[in-house]
């Protein structure tokens, strides 16, 4: 909203020169702060956990969603949603050329509970034990780890039939993404309850967490398991490995991690596995998320008509 402050301080002169109303009138007009920027296109509604907590779910529609009233769509979720929402939608927006070079899908966002910050959601929710702490540890003291398997399960029984309630959804076309702590619960879900998603995009997983905990997690269920049916895209930064070179890592050799976890899934021979792995060039345990997600939904969604780069 513009304030008229040049009509109400023009002072009349009788000699005709330029008035002071004048000058206000080519000054910037002031303007009213608002409560913020919102998406085009997108939607947000909460679910309650019967635990006493409360999440907003973030939706990105795809554009020809209203058009198509008879059309089922694929359906990405994506953790850490303050990030990663507006990235996706943006990617699926940009790249995706109306469904040319990406298939059109429905985003759904998981962001933080109601009334934490997004490192007491997330270091709770996407962790799937309490590990013991020790100085000088990659762990924060004021944060609770361990809500992996109840966050798992709030999901399965509210958020995805939620979600499939109100949109045109193909359940059977579902898959996940999610970056450091987020690519960690991706991978504790694959290996405790894998049908909740068929694709399963785990960037620069925190594998390391709780001395690999996800280690004697995945040989728990191959003991009662002969198939794994999933698709497992596991991507990581050249530089997350150790080094003494800055954009290195100074412990955690997270690179040599994912490779780790992508020859033991193969090895077990599970019926229905299938992983693919790469290790994205030039970038971070910060940075590399953005190329993960486009080189993978390019992947998952391939679009209907042959690419174009623009």
């Amino acid at each position: 909203m513009y304030t008229g402050l040049g009509a109400m301080m023009v002072l009349a002169t009788a000699s005709g020169c330029a008035t002071q109303g004048d000058a206000v009138r080519r000054a910037p007009a002031a303007t009213q702060p608002v409560s913020g920027v919102v998406l085009p296109d997108t939607e947000s509604w909460r679910v309650h956990d019967p635990a006493g907590r409360d999440y907003p779910i973030w939706v990105a529609l795809p554009a020809s969603y209203a058009a198509h009233p008879e059309r089922r769509y694929p359906v990405l979720y994506v953790t850490d949603a303050l990030y990663s929402f507006p990235l996706v939608r943006s990617i699926r927006n940009l790249v995706g050329q109306g469904g040319a070079n990406l298939e059109d899908f429905i985003l759904v966002g998981l962001p933080p509970q109601e009334g934490l910050t997004s490192k007491q959601s997330r270091s709770r929710d996407y962790t799937p034990t309490r590990p013991v702490r020790h100085s000088g540890d990659d762990y924060s003291d004021d944060v609770v780890y361990g809500g992996a398997a109840h966050y798992r399960d709030f999901l399965a029984a509210h958020v995805l039939p939620a979600v499939d309630a109100r949109y045109r959804t193909d359940p059977a076309r579902r898959s996940f993404a999610g970056h450091s702590y987020g690519g960690l619960f991706g991978s504790f879900v694959l290996v405790t309850r894998p049908e909740m998603f068929q694709t399963y995009i785990l960037s620069s997983p925190s594998l390391w967490f709780d001395n690999h905990v996800i280690d004697p997690l995945e040989q728990a269920y191959a003991q009662r398991h002969r198939a794994l049916p999933a698709r497992v895209l596991l991507a990581i930064g050249s530089f997350e490995a150790i080094k003494p070179e800055p954009r290195y890592l100074t412990r955690n050799d997270m690179l040599k991690d994912n490779q780790a976890f992508a020859d033991r899934l193969r090895q077990r021979g599970y019926e229905g596995l299938q992983v693919e792995t790469s290790i994205i060039d030039g970038e971070d345990h910060l940075t590399v998320y953005p190329t993960t997600l486009t080189r993978a939904l390019l992947q998952v969604f391939p679009g209907s008509e042959p690419y174009d780069g623009g």
